[in-house]
């Protein structure tokens, strides 16, 4: 077996629930890989060319399709096995997302939530967009300000899940850069509403600084007092309480004007290869880290949103920090949308949408010229597909 986002302390825990499986089944023996983490997606993947020495990896969303592609995935089964009844919706979902065959169990999630300090006047978090830029500029004073905004790396994808919001219904959940009319998201007066908005909300209501702020410097700024709100992944919560604030709650994360709010959800999960000289072994490891006590832990010990149903009676993930996640998953307006990995040129739009971000909010370019490359770029990948 082979994990990809390696941590000593996530290899550990993986360890302990081996040792359980191994107990539960004598005789099978699992020999744990646990590569340097920069090199590990790598490693798996000469693995799997070879084809050789490998019965369960971690496949994450965005190595899925060009393993399955490849003929390098078994597909898991479905039916015979108690657990996949007791999986959440979400779950089941995102096992099935490429081809429609489970090819992976997921073993948690990746979804973004608000987080608001409570001493700094909020009665109430925000719901929407507008009520997150006024409660920040309100927020703004001196050397404290209302948000952490993110401008550095993956700062457009903000700006996305705000034109996400504002396009509201007329956004298709499936190819989340496109509306249901085959019109690309930015192609609309309601994204450049948006845009203007987030440009206010650096402007107005983040530090200067943010310009180049990334993942550690938002948290950073929230848990240091600096700002009063931040928009971030689950495993924050374990940072947040590690930092020793204690005035804090989180909330769904701010709608559009007709009240939807849209975002991908990241996952990864575990799979048994094609290839694999023991199969059966193999597809039970799987399944037995996929039911509810193993599956639980391990959510717990990562920061991630769980896979069990059972997991919404359990204290951590039904309270608290956590219950804003669960309140997100119930409400039909916060939509999971499914990000267009499969478009050839998605890596360069991350690249390319990041720069443009730097030039908008540092005024270089206008909200107009950024929303009319972004269509364009789309709109030329729509037709490399079609």
């Amino acid at each position: 077996m082979i994990e990809s986002l390696t941590s000593p302390e996530r290899t550990k825990l993986i360890k302990s629930l081996l040792d359980g499986f191994e107990q539960a089944n004598p005789g099978v023996t699992v020999e744990l890989v646990s590569p340097p983490l920069d090199s590990a997606d790598q490693k798996i993947t000469q693995i799997l060319q070879t084809k050789k020495d490998l019965d369960v990896l971690e496949v994450r969303d965005h190595t899925a399709k060009s393993f399955s592609n490849n003929g390098w995935l078994a597909e898991l089964p479905t039916t015979g096995w108690a657990g996949w009844s007791d999986l959440t919706e979400l779950a089941q979902k995102k096992a099935v997302e490429v081809g429609g065959k489970a090819y992976l169990i997921p073993y948690g999630f990746y979804q973004r939530t608000l987080f608001y300090r409570t001493d700094r006047g909020l009665t109430r978090p925000p719901a929407t967009w507008q009520e997150l830029y006024e409660a920040g500029k309100a927020q703004t004073t001196g050397d404290r300000y209302g948000y952490s905004f993110r401008g550095g790396k993956g700062g457009a994808d903000y700006a996305v899940m705000m034109i996400s919001a504002y396009n509201g219904e007329a956004l298709d959940p499936e190819k989340s850069f496109f509306l249901k009319d085959k019109r690309t998201i930015f192609a609309t007066p309601e994204a450049a509403q948006a845009l203007d908005l987030f440009v206010k909300i650096y402007r107005e209501a983040s530090p200067p600084d943010s310009v180049a702020w990334g993942f550690p410097e938002m948290v950073q700024g929230f848990t240091s007092g600096v700002t009063g709100m931040l928009i971030q992944d689950p495993e924050v919560i374990k940072t947040v309480e590690e930092s020793g604030l204690t005035n804090w709650a989180t909330a769904p994360i701010p709608k559009g004007p007709t009240g939807y709010a849209f975002q991908p959800v990241g996952y990864a999960g575990w799979g048994v290869t094609s290839f694999s000289a023991h199969p059966e072994q193999a597809v039970k490891l799987v399944q037995y880290l996929s039911e509810a006590e193993q599956s639980i832990a391990f959510a717990k010990g990562n920061s991630l949103i769980p896979i069990s149903k059972q997991a919404q009676s359990d204290p951590q993930f039904s309270q608290g920090a956590w219950k804003a996640y669960l309140e997100a998953q119930q409400d039909p307006k916060q939509v999971i949308t499914i990000r267009p990995v499969d478009y050839p040129g998605w890596s360069q739009f991350l690249v390319d949408s990041d720069r443009d971000v730097q030039a908008l909010i540092t005024g270089k370019k206008s909200t107009a010229e950024v929303l009319k490359a972004w269509d364009a770029f789309w709109a030329d990948q729509a037709k490399k597909v079609s």
